[in-house]
């Protein structure tokens, strides 16, 4: 059977709010062979540690429709540009990842990047969202060094920072530890949401959460509720 590298769950209301989720999954296709161990998978380089379950409750308990990933981003990274040096990573976290050197990466493509951003296309045309909310996560601390990262949600954004300067607001009057463009600037790593958002002129929030305040589901549940106050406070922003 036919590997899917994506799943839509909730049905999209037209002119609603969106989630999609790139790095929701640490599972690797059974014709992969990356050469880790489960506990790398299992580690933030495998995947964004609890944005699945953030997302899976926007849909059940916030009304909203989803689009996310379910192949680990070793594998490939489908957050990146077809071009990009980082797409199939060799090293991540200073690990290494042994089955990916060398690999095909035409096959790749063809098998897992293509097909989950043709779907989104697809079903983004579809929904004619007011508000894509993309839902990422990031370590508190890299293993291979680097300082302490102190945010505890941010906002990634290239050139459209419409919707992020609202949603910042929103989170900081939470009282919330809020990045601007942190852990690293959406203007050098955006490509989801370049292709499928600012392409097309789609409000968007690009959000990172710390990923040690949703490993289980109280932390899941609270950020949820928080993203879908929060969209809605953009879209009504923005509506004005």
């Amino acid at each position: 059977m036919t590997f899917t590298p994506y799943r839509q769950i909730g049905t999209p209301t037209r002119g609603g709010i969106v989630a999609v989720c790139d790095h929701a999954s640490n599972h690797v296709p059974a014709d992969v062979e990356l050469g880790v161990t489960a506990e790398v998978l299992d580690k933030h380089v495998g995947w964004d540690i609890g944005t699945a379950g953030v997302v899976e409750r926007l849909v059940r308990r916030h009304g909203m429709a989803a689009h996310l990933a379910t192949l680990s981003r070793l594998v490939i990274d489908l957050h990146r540009e077809e071009e990009s040096k980082g797409l199939i990573p060799e090293v991540s976290d200073g690990i290494l990842i042994p089955g990916n050197i060398g690999a095909d990466r035409e096959a790749r493509l063809d098998a897992f990047h293509r097909p989950y951003h043709a779907a989104m296309a697809s079903w983004l045309d579809e929904a004619d969202p007011a508000l894509i909310l993309s839902v990422h996560s990031f370590t508190p601390r890299m293993e291979d060094g680097g300082e302490p990262r102190p945010w505890e949600i941010a906002l990634l954004y290239n050139q459209d920072d419409r919707a992020a300067q609202h949603a910042m607001k929103f989170f900081a009057d939470q009282r919330l530890v809020v990045g601007d463009n942190e852990p690293y600037s959406g203007r050098q790593l955006n490509a989801t949401m370049n292709r499928h958002a600012e392409a097309h002129g789609r409000p968007y929030c690009a959000i990172e959460i710390r990923n040690d305040l949703i490993t289980n589901e109280t932390g899941q549940a609270r950020f949820a509720k928080l993203l879908a106050q929060m969209g809605q406070t953009v879209v009504h922003a923005l509506a004005g």
